[in-house]
């Protein structure tokens, strides 16, 4: 079967587009926007809308099979690509990619998308949100002329057996990180709540003690809420490298804090995500391979995640192969072509590492029910929850699309 043609459409995100930079350098939350003055290139303001394109290939028996692109709220930080505007990349996909699809035969995925990954224009890959969408919407057609989920497609090109349960969805808060928690323990989140701990002064404390008074008031409410007796989610919190604002580069002192936050979190398990970050890709690996061993050396039960400045697969491996934290989260948008995340997820758990399928909140609900067929091929240690801050949302698109998969692969069993 063929590709008749490729339409493009913008589109909105789940949430929005935020210069990382400038709002930890203090810029002043005002409502659901921010005052002050964006950073980095790209940027009109600190706070904005975010934008995708949904990618249609129109095949030739009159199926159409699609994907979005997409990139993360932190776009242009982190070593990241750089801002993505539908209005901006709209042509260059009309111009640079459409003729490489149109005609062409549906083979398999991973010849397809390797194609995809391999073209250039002026000496560099597409942007990461291009080969994003388009790498899912080439699964959607294998699929699609193969009369298959888009997960068994990966497991079958893979070698890989897709799961037979639920993988834990670890939610996400925003900043209502309170009300959002209710949210999460009466539905029964198995990993939450993120917490969007980007800031000193007002989230994590001139000393560490407001992300402390907080971990204690989760703990609590869990105790309080859950909905069976025996509920107990992982606690994860992203602290975009505050910890290391507060107390420095010195490993010691921050695995003394973590000990504290352990203590606090009791009895639940306690993972902090991105504790440091150091502007560098080398200098980052250093920093959490090194905190990791001497949280591990001393005992203190709390998992390091990595998440900053390990973009890439090559940036997974490198973190995985060094243990460069107990987990490595997989942020789907800022690989680009979907395989990558397939073969970082397999990766992961090859090396021991634990694998965090995560992405952003600033994503579509295609992306993520995309995500969940990988997810479900690949069996990640968790997965993240999205598009959107509001956990209803983003919590109903993945857990759904995995029921939908459950369901359908019980009716092929029992048939």
């Amino acid at each position: 079967m063929k590709i008749i043609d490729v339409i493009c459409a913008p589109g909105r995100t789940g949430f929005f587009f935020d210069d990382q930079r400038a709002i930890k350098a203090g810029a002043e939350p005002d409502g659901s926007s921010y005052k002050g003055v964006p950073v980095t290139e790209g940027f009109t303001a600190v706070r904005m809308a975010g934008e995708s394109i949904s990618v249609m290939l129109v095949l030739a028996d009159g199926q159409i099979a699609w994907g979005d692109c997409a990139a993360v709220q932190y776009s242009g930080a982190g070593g990241r690509d750089p801002l993505f505007l539908a209005g901006n990349f709209i042509p260059f996909i009309e111009k640079h990619v459409k003729p490489s699809l149109v005609g062409r035969e549906i083979t398999t995925f991973r010849a397809m998308a390797a194609v995809l990954e391999s073209m250039v224009v002026d000496g560099k890959q597409f942007h990461t949100a291009i080969r994003y969408g388009v790498s899912q919407a080439i699964l959607d057609a294998v699929a699609k002329s193969q009369r298959k989920m888009m997960c068994e497609v990966i497991a079958d090109e893979y070698g890989t057996t897709i799961s037979e349960r639920m993988i834990p969805i670890f939610t996400q808060s925003g900043d209502s990180r309170y009300k959002n928690s209710d949210k999460m323990i009466i539905k029964g989140a198995e990993v939450l709540p993120h917490g969007l701990i980007n800031h000193v002064g007002t989230k994590l404390g001139e000393h560490g003690e407001l992300l402390e008074e907080y971990i204690g008031w989760l703990r609590d409410r869990i105790i309080a809420l859950r909905p069976i007796p025996d509920y107990s989610p992982v606690l994860h919190l992203d602290v975009y490298g505050t910890i290391a604002m507060v107390f420095g580069q010195d490993p010691s002192v921050i695995a003394d804090y973590l000990a504290i936050l352990e203590k606090v979190a009791h009895p639940f398990k306690l993972r902090i995500e991105g504790p440091v970050d150091v502007e560098d890709r080398e200098k980052q690996m250093h920093a959490l391979s090194q905190l990791t061993k001497l949280v591990d050396e001393r005992g203190i039960k709390v998992e390091i995640v990595a998440d900053e400045w390990c973009n890439t697969l090559e940036d997974i491996k490198y973190f995985a192969d060094n243990r460069a934290g107990h987990m490595v989260q997989v942020k789907t948008p800022d690989l680009g072509g979907i395989g990558n995340i397939v073969e970082a997820v397999l990766y992961c758990k090859e090396r021991g590492i634990g694998a965090y399928q995560g992405g952003t909140c600033n994503e579509t609900d295609r992306s993520a029910q995309v995500c969940v067929h990988l997810a479900m091929a690949t069996g990640p240690d968790q997965i993240l929850a999205k598009p959107g801050m509001g956990v209803d949302e983003g919590y109903m698109v993945v857990y759904n699309e995995m029921q939908r998969i459950l369901a359908m692969r019980k009716r092929k069993v029992e048939r």
